[in-house]
């Protein structure tokens, strides 16, 4: 059996060292064991316990090539040569980086083709390590990606745009001043055009870029997209034709939806009027073990029965119902919050049949046991009303306790 020498193996995996690197108590680790060991917390040399007072990893090549020529002399045995490690990039080569992209954004007239190699550059440093990623999140780059986009926002330079939101969307910033340039019109503009071209890529980077800026919750941004003209649409499209345009563009296409149709009423007629009360539906029901994807499309039927238009396509879609008593207590607390909420509301604004069909389907059952499992104050409340509201129909129709399920139902669609 192949033996690995002490030396070569690293203190803390115990594993194959393959970036061998010193610390200044002159103990050598591998550089991804010794990175998460600081990360977690420590402060001190694993083996010497000694405090480290300054984190500069040197690496040891001479160790390294000792470990690569072990590795040679040992393939026929099965093992396989570790690779040379890029050299990782420091806060100076980032900051010089990040001053010249600056200069690139301000520059008059703008000029695409001195920015693209600094593009490059980026994107080469990321796809080496998580390590230079961190290292340039670290020292400010993705603000100064965001102020380049900001600059560069214009479809004319629309290759370099969607470099740069596939760069964001790797290292998203969080800064007030970086999500400022995003959620500028002209930034909005840029990333909503790009939701419209015919490149499934572009769309893609850009729906998660638009995802991940309003899920900072700044209600600014999202108003500001709010009044961008066909935005309704372009969103209806992705979720009603969600097989074709895949689970990446649904689900952030889904996220957005939700914060826009919070936001205000007149947002929630538009995506009436572009069949989202069904297409919710339909996306609950195919939610099947993903509970993220189904609290969303619930959180977004529930607002859109906040308006009488949403309650009456609602109403009148056989599906909706049972649906809602289905998802009681099977999703999540979340999930359950929502369906609630929104039988309360159709419940407590609609016609005498919505109250039937919610017994039919076994709603007052289900209730009671949502109060029994215990809930939120508000949950509590409604769940109480609801079940006050269902009672008088039940006494009179003299219903027995039935299993909610989807036989008989036709889709309403």
């Amino acid at each position: 059996e192949l033996v690995t020498p002490n030396h070569f193996r690293c203190p803390i995996s115990l594993d194959l060292m393959k970036d061998p690197v010193t610390l200044s108590t002159g103990i050598t680790y591998d550089r991804e064991s010794i990175e998460r060991w600081f990360e977690e917390g420590n402060l001190t040399c694993p083996l010497t316990n000694q405090i480290v007072t300054h984190l500069d990893f040197i690496p040891n090549h001479t160790l390294r090539m000792m470990i690569q020529d072990w590795c040679v002399d040992n393939r026929t045995r099965g093992v396989q040569r570790i690779p040379t490690p890029p050299v990782p990039i420091t806060p100076k080569e980032v900051q010089h980086l990040l001053l010249t992209l600056y200069s690139v954004s301000k520059a008059s007239p703008l000029d695409p083709h001195a920015c693209l190699p600094l593009l490059q550059a980026i994107q080469k440093w990321g796809a080496e390590s998580e390590r230079n990623t961190r290292c340039m999140e670290d020292n400010g780059l993705p603000r100064a990606l965001a102020s380049a986009f900001h600059a560069f926002a214009n479809p004319s330079h629309s290759t370099l745009l969607h470099h740069i939101l596939s760069l964001l969307n790797s290292m998203f910033p969080r800064e007030f001043q970086a999500l400022q340039h995003l959620g500028s019109e002209a930034s909005l503009r840029c990333m909503v055009w790009f939701l419209r071209q015919q490149d499934l890529s572009w769309k893609e980077t850009s729906i998660v870029a638009l995802r991940n800026l309003v899920s900072f919750g700044d209600h600014r941004h999202v108003e500001a997209l709010a009044e961008i003209q066909g935005m309704n649409q372009v969103l209806a499209k992705f979720l009603n034709r969600r097989m074709l345009f895949g689970q990446t563009i649904a689900k952030a296409s889904l996220a957005v939806v939700w914060h826009l149709v919070c936001s205000s009423e007149r947002m929630r007629l538009k995506f009436i009027q572009v069949g989202m009360v069904c297409s919710m539906l339909e996306i609950v029901l195919e939610s099947e073990g993903e509970r993220s994807t189904c609290e969303k499309a619930l959180g977004v039927f529930e607002s859109l029965c906040g308006c009488e238009e949403g309650r009456e396509e609602a109403s009148g879609n056989a599906l909706a119902v049972p649906v809602l008593v289905k998802k009681l207590l099977r999703v999540s607390s979340l999930g359950s919050d929502y369906s609630v909420s929104a039988l309360w509301k159709l419940c407590k604004f609609g016609e005498e049949r919505v109250l039937v069909e919610a017994l039919q389907v076994g709603a007052f059952q289900k209730l009671l046991l949502v109060l029994q499992v215990g809930c939120g104050a508000e949950t509590k409340d409604k769940t109480t009303h609801l079940l006050k509201l269902l009672n008088p129909y039940r006494d009179r129709l003299q219903l027995e306790c039935i299993d909610s399920d989807f036989n008989n139902l036709k889709r309403s669609i």
